[in-house]
């Protein structure tokens, strides 16, 4: 008996076994967009997966791609979009997950302005943030309704992109998120429409995903990462309510009416098995980006994207 309580207090004396830190740096600040992350993190599952994750806000929203890149970070949340362009550069990544698994840009107007439809915007000046993709996404958007970008003026509005709108200092804007900026719009009183990229001849895409470094990545450390993120989402998605006020919970910034209505149009839209790939979804966008001249040939799917579950 003694033998046997002994050997009980030294197995409860055993301290827990370490946890692997790994660091997750975000797109942008905190918001709705990142739900399965913040929840994975209040509810335990990335414990109870054997990982400490820090997850960080950048300070640039072009960073974190970059330090995927460079190994300062073991994954990055980026777009799929920006994946294609950002490879074919010779940076060092790959699509490892995806977090949202539709578009979220959108074209942008005043619901009640005189924009009906996108021919409308002959002679008209749409506002963007990042050159490049949003600028293929607009081009084909535009070239389905008969228009060129030489018939429009593009005007720079850095991120301030319903502001813009709403202000008159531009007649569109690109790049918008519908989750976000239609919510915003309708709260400020002054309402907008989408039209929506998947709709008007760009090929569907993940809006965000997670990027690694292929050459350095830990392949097991993000399979527990990304099924913390997983058993995450169906938490969110079974109970939207109690998962919101988690959510909101871990900051008073986040407890406005516009996060609360971007994390009920949100949930919809988060990738339900965010390890598995859709391989003729990026074979197909390659190929866009290719045509519209943004980038020099086609990629194998294998230098843009994974699906861990399969290695």
């Amino acid at each position: 008996m003694i033998a046997r309580l002994t050997a009980f207090a030294l197995l409860a004396a055993t301290p827990a076994a370490a946890q692997d830190a790994m660091t997750v740096v975000l797109d942008w600040f905190v918001n709705p967009d990142h739900g399965p992350i913040i929840i994975a993190q209040e509810q335990g599952y990335f414990a109870e997966a054997g990982l400490e994750v820090e997850v960080i806000a950048p300070a640039d929203p072009a960073d974190p791609p970059k330090m995927a890149a460079a190994g300062r970070a073991d994954l990055a949340i980026s777009y799929q979009p920006q994946l294609h362009l950002q490879v074919a550069e010779g940076m060092p990544l790959i699509r490892v997950g995806t977090l949202v698994a539709t578009p979220l840009n959108c074209l942008l107007v005043l619901k009640d302005g005189p924009i009906e439809e996108i021919a409308d915007l002959a002679g008209l000046k749409v506002g963007f943030s990042v050159a490049g993709v949003e600028e293929a996404l607009l081009s084909a958007m535009l070239e389905t309704n008969g228009l060129t970008m030489d018939e429009i003026e593009l005007v720079n509005v850095n991120w301030s992109l319903s502001p813009a709108l709403m202000s008159g200092q531009v007649d569109a804007v690109i790049g918008a998120f519908r989750n976000f900026e239609l919510n915003q719009m309708e709260i400020e009183g002054l309402p907008g429409r989408c039209f929506y990229p998947e709709e008007e001849g760009v090929p569907t895409y993940d809006e965000l995903i997670y990027v690694a470094n292929p050459e350095t990545m830990n392949g097991d450390m993000i399979r527990r990462f990304l099924a913390a993120t997983e058993k995450a989402t169906q938490f969110i998605v079974n109970y939207p309510q109690e998962s919101w006020k988690i959510f909101s919970g871990t900051s008073t910034e986040l407890q406005d009416e516009l996060n609360e209505r971007a994390w009920a149009d949100t949930i919809p839209r988060f990738a339900l098995r965010p390890e598995a790939l859709d391989q003729g979804r990026y074979a197909r966008f390659e190929l866009f980006l290719s045509e519209a001249g943004l980038i020099e040939g086609v990629r194998p799917v294998s230098d843009l994207a994974v699906d861990l579950g399969t290695q």
